[in-house]
């Protein structure tokens, strides 16, 4: 499946010549075209049991194109480039085109034009051509052609994967095209091909990028920096950001009672606090003046103010060093240090939104160098 914007576009005008369209071809001429149908004389020649996808043969630019892909899933029409190069199609002009394509895999590919091309369907007695628009992707493929959902609405042309085969209108008659399941097959197999050699290619990348530690957990896959996973967080310098509790003078403190959770959660409520000793983010206290149950921590929190955020385990009693999650104005606090950390780049290549990082840039070829001043800065 391929994604991309609307074929016809977005806008007010595009939507409102779309629905005339439609409603003339519904209203006009076309309501008395033929019915498609399938039955089982179209399972003549199907080799069963079979899940092949519907690959076919068409003609695009009076050229005949094999393994074209028939996907009703994707949302373009595309022709790659291995097979653009061969054609001689120097009399039609290559158009910018900015949206990205973004595969079921999620890797992207960014389209390097669009075209122009009659597409021709058929055999010489009952035969259909349209003049649509292809997108020219460089990126490995089995096939040569995808034509997705556009193309199957401008021929009007109804696909069965089952009968191996595709049907559209021809005035009052139906002309038909069948798959090639050979080719489906062959097709199938190189893909799987194309994907084990990119996993591949991914990994040393990966591996080329410094020691990672490949986790792999119920089939997701996590990247983790063993260096980054031993150390934990140093914090920020109370010159640049410290968190103080603006609490009223001779205000009354509630300390609550504490409660008991049972053996199992008082087994994870005792790792956890172990973690956030380890990580420097707790101490025990003795004699807190104002503490609470288990219910950023990057910056610290005041010293004078750290015993008020204490709270109370089967463990003991601690309270936070750096500032937890939960207090009123803990997030205004945070956000005044983003911007200061950022204050050189807001606005340029950055956008920042508490913890939300939105790294950008003008221009493709500057990326890397606006993503290695944000890392420098974060570090």
């Amino acid at each position: 499946m391929i994604s991309v914007g609307s074929s016809d576009g977005d806008s007010n005008r595009a939507k409102k010549s779309r629905s005339r369209r439609d409603c003339m071809e519904v209203e006009g001429v076309r309501k008395n075209e033929a019915v498609v149908s399938f039955g089982p004389e179209d399972l003549k020649g199907v080799n069963f049991p079979h899940s092949n996808a519907l690959v076919i043969q068409a003609r695009v630019a009076n050229y005949a194109i094999m393994r074209v892909l028939v996907d009703s899933g994707s949302f373009v029409k595309v022709i790659f480039k291995e097979a653009f190069i061969k054609l001689d199609l120097q009399g039609y002009h290559l158009e910018e085109v900015d949206t990205t394509l973004f595969g079921f895999s999620g890797h992207v590919v960014y389209p390097e034009g669009g075209i122009v091309l009659p597409l021709t369907l058929g055999t010489r007695e009952l035969k259909k051509t349209v003049m649509t628009t292809f997108t020219l992707a460089d990126a490995p493929s089995s096939y040569n052609i995808i034509l997705g959902r556009p193309a199957m609405n401008e021929l009007r042309a109804v696909t069965s994967i089952y009968h191996q085969k595709i049907k559209f209108p021809v005035g009052r008659r139906v002309g038909e095209f069948r798959g090639n399941q050979p080719s489906s097959r062959k097709c199938y197999v190189e893909t799987v091909r194309v994907d084990q050699k990119r996993v591949r290619q991914e990994d040393k990348r990966l591996q080329s990028c410094g020691e990672m530690e490949r986790i792999v957990k119920k089939g997701e896959v996590q990247f983790v920096a063993e260096e980054e996973r031993e150390k934990e967080l140093i914090g920020i310098s109370p010159l640049i950001a410290e968190h103080h509790l603006n609490i009223l003078p001779g205000s009354q403190h509630v300390n609550q009672k504490k409660r008991h959770f049972g053996p199992e959660k008082d087994k994870v409520i005792d790792v956890q606090v172990r973690d956030l000793l380890k990580a420097g983010h707790i101490r025990e206290i003795q004699f807190p003046t104002l503490f609470s149950n288990v219910g950023y921590h990057q910056i610290l929190l005041a010293k004078d103010d750290q015993d008020k955020a204490s709270f109370i385990t089967s463990g003991g009693i601690f309270c936070y060093i750096v500032m937890p999650f939960g207090l009123k104005n803990a997030v205004a606090t945070y956000q005044r240090l983003i911007n200061k950390v950022f204050e050189k780049q807001l606005g340029r290549n950055v956008e920042v939104y508490v913890d939300d990082i939105l790294g950008k840039s003008k221009e493709i070829s500057g990326f890397i160098s606006d993503l290695e001043e944000t890392f420098a800065t974060l570090m």
